[in-house]
């Protein structure tokens, strides 16, 4: 991404919106929900957290602001708005808080780290970027590109960032996302919904897949939850794409990764025919274990 190329990331359908959490009991209410210590979230602050199911899966991957000591902002996809309030709702029972669709309200751009400075500004926990949460009667200000969409997503592929999509949502244990690789999981904290599963998971040492960095040559635009193999046969399930310079594309994708794993495809994910052929994996800025 160009280092002063501002990219609104809003835009509709397959934009990010904005679901605000507000009231006395938000931050308590959301540490029981989430896989992140909110206690831990100071006012000004953010962080990534996944939203799971019982079963440990990640029903959506949030980007949490904490703008005041009542309200926290959270960023994902626009197409999981709707399903994520609606499960959350289930959960309030007694507790203070409103959940609110705030896409309306901010508009969220991606910007340069350093490009500009303001109260409503939520920075990635990783990378040289950042996420502007601007209100929306102030877009205008930052004239942000909707054309720099692909390099905003192959930047994020690079730093090996998941996202989850309606396609995907509860296909994967967080782990599998590289979740606990991201600062996206506390193993020291409270319950949260599917703690058990993925401390168990954690502990035991039982993550036989996890997310890589591959490349697929020119042809059909790969989409998530789409299936993928290596070249050496293992299957992969696609979890986001982007348009590489060369005409190909750039993806992340979600497999066996252990070392001697060649020839080697998961038991419950055999090989389709018509599977994307990738190459890689290609290195990511953090490791994975052993």
């Amino acid at each position: 991404m160009s280092t002063h190329t501002r990219v609104d990331l809003s835009n509709p359908p397959e934009g990010l919106g904005v679901l605000a959490f507000r009231g006395p009991d938000a931050v308590r209410f959301l540490q029981g929900q989430l896989s992140a210590d909110l206690g831990k979230l100071a006012v000004g602050t953010s962080t990534l957290s996944g939203l799971h199911s019982p079963q440990g899966r990640t029903v959506a991957l949030l980007a949490l602001l904490r703008t005041t000591e009542e309200e926290i902002l959270a960023v994902f996809p626009r197409e999981l708005l709707g399903p994520v309030e609606q499960r959350m709702r289930k959960f309030i029972l007694r507790a203070k808080v409103r959940i609110e669709d705030g896409s309306e309200t901010f508009r969220v751009i991606g910007s340069p780290t350093g490009a500009d400075s303001l109260p409503e500004c939520a920075q990635m926990p990783w990378g040289d970027r950042r996420l502007l949460l601007v209100p929306a009667e102030r877009a205008d200000e930052f004239a942000a590109a909707t054309s720099g969409r692909a390099s905003w997503e192959r930047a994020d592929i690079a730093a090996g960032i998941p996202q989850v999509y309606t396609a995907t949502s509860e296909a994967f244990v967080a782990q599998m996302l590289n979740l606990d690789l991201l600062g996206a999981i506390a193993f020291d904290k409270g319950c949260y919904t599917g703690q058990e599963v993925i401390a168990r998971a954690h502990y035991r040492g039982r993550v036989k897949r996890r997310l890589q960095r591959w490349q697929a040559p020119a042809g059909a635009e790969p989409h998530a939850g789409d299936s993928a193999r290596t070249t050496d046969g293992r299957a992969l399930t696609v979890v986001r794409a982007a348009a590489a310079l060369d005409g190909g594309w750039d993806l992340l994708a979600v497999g066996t990764f252990a070392v001697g794993a060649a020839g080697a495809t998961p038991e419950s994910s055999p090989t389709q025919p018509d599977a994307i052929v990738v190459n890689g994996p290609l290195p990511l800025p953090y490791s994975l274990p052993e």
